[in-house]
């Protein structure tokens, strides 16, 4: 019994373990929606659970969750983490805006004028569990600076995918519950402002103003960045503030159910004849295009020139190889692209499964690329010395 319990306990503490989990939660998803429970299950989440039916819950309710930790971890880099130190910020910060603008760019040249346009988003996101579950796989064959590097880029990545989310894919205003939203923010800057520590007075205002945000026309999920940019932090090194307390409370739910649960209902992709060949029209194209050779191009150009300018300098140790592989990795997209994608194509059920059927291919080749490149660059530097 102490043994398992140890094992698990190793398990749930190792980095790979959620891309594990996230991998089988997609492949149940597959086999269902390629089976005789498709119907079945396409019913439970329609179900209607008080308000709202359960896929709403999954993606406006159990990811304002995900996005109030991707906001915790944001605030804390930025106030005492990777992202303090412009020069250490530099890099990931110009290297993850390459990373968006060349994607979105290569997916508007394939669709632009087309019923496809609205999903220029859909290449910009990097999946944080996924890319550093990979990158962790390789365990001391990378060196250090080049997983905080990744780190640090999906973070920026995230913060960009939020702010799209925010401006573009924001539908009508209902301004009554926006201001409401407004009032709520008030409060929990003034309880910031003056260092109350208990998170219970920063959540339940949270909650509400989750619900208002979601009537008011702003994408629900929003709510949990505003709120995680309100819970208090310090610089010190020895006392854990409240946020990095919620931050390290959240991280296994998160993890371990939340990003699952998303990955289970949202992956759910009927195959139908002609999908394969779906990936050669302008959408497959588009985010093939985006994410498996955008992100790398994107990154790699931008964190070229960003070094030619002396603005940033290479992570410690690490190789333009390595950066290369770093920014294949960055192009699975997978959690944030599809979320993005169900935002494009509301109502499009079709174009929905075509576009996660590229993000799915467009993710297994740049996770499989990247590692292959990450691996092999490991192997060079081993010959060598």
């Amino acid at each position: 019994m102490i043994t398992i319990t140890k094992y698990f306990q190793n398990f749930f503490n190792n980095s790979q373990s959620s891309g594990v989990i996230l991998l089988f939660c997609v492949a149940i998803s597959l086999l269902i929606a390629n089976s005789s429970l498709a119907e079945s299950f396409q019913h439970l989440l329609h179900y209607t659970l008080g308000a709202y039916s359960v896929e709403i819950w999954i993606n406006d309710g159990l990811m304002a969750i995900f996005f109030l930790l991707v906001g915790l971890e944001i605030k804390r880099e930025i106030v005492e983490g990777e992202l303090s130190d412009i020069k250490n910020a530099s890099l990931p910060i110009v290297a993850a805006l390459g990373g968006m603008l060349v994607p979105a760019a290569i997916y508007a040249i394939f669709n632009s004028g087309t019923e496809y346009s609205n999903g220029w988003g859909i290449p910009m996101a990097t999946d944080i569990a996924f890319s550093l579950a990979i990158v962790s796989m390789l365990g001391k064959k990378v060196p250090a600076s080049i997983k905080i590097f990744l780190a640090a880029l999906a973070i920026v990545d995230d913060l960009g995918a939020i702010l799209v989310i925010a401006i573009f894919y924001t539908e009508q205003i209902h301004w009554m519950y926006l201001g409401i939203s407004g009032g709520i923010m008030l409060l929990l800057a003034a309880l910031n402002y003056f260092n109350v520590q208990k998170h219970i007075f920063y959540l339940l205002p949270g909650v509400v103003l989750w619900y208002c945000m979601h009537h008011s026309g702003i994408h629900a999920t929003i709510a949990g960045v505003l709120l995680a940019f309100t819970i208090p932090t310090n610089v010190s090194k020895t006392e854990i503030s409240p946020l990095e307390k919620l931050e390290h409370g959240l991280h296994k739910p998160v993890n371990f159910l939340i990003m699952p649960i998303f990955a289970l209902a949202n992956t759910n992709i009927t195959f139908v004849e002609g999908m394969v060949d779906g990936l050669a029209s302008s959408l497959g194209l588009g985010i093939l295009g985006g994410l498996f050779v955008g992100k790398a191009l994107g990154i790699g150009l931008f964190s070229w020139v960003a070094i030619q300018l002396k603005l940033s300098s290479l992570p410690v140790g690490s190789n333009w190889i390595q950066m290369i592989g770093t920014g294949f990795l960055a192009g699975i997209g997978f959690t944030m692209s599809i979320f993005i994608a169900l935002l494009s194509f509301k109502s499009h059920i079709d174009i929905q499964n075509e576009a996660k059927f590229a993000i799915l291919i467009a993710s297994g080749l740049s996770g499989i690329v990247g590692f292959m490149i990450l691996k092999r660059s490991a192997k060079k530097k081993a010959i060598k010395a």
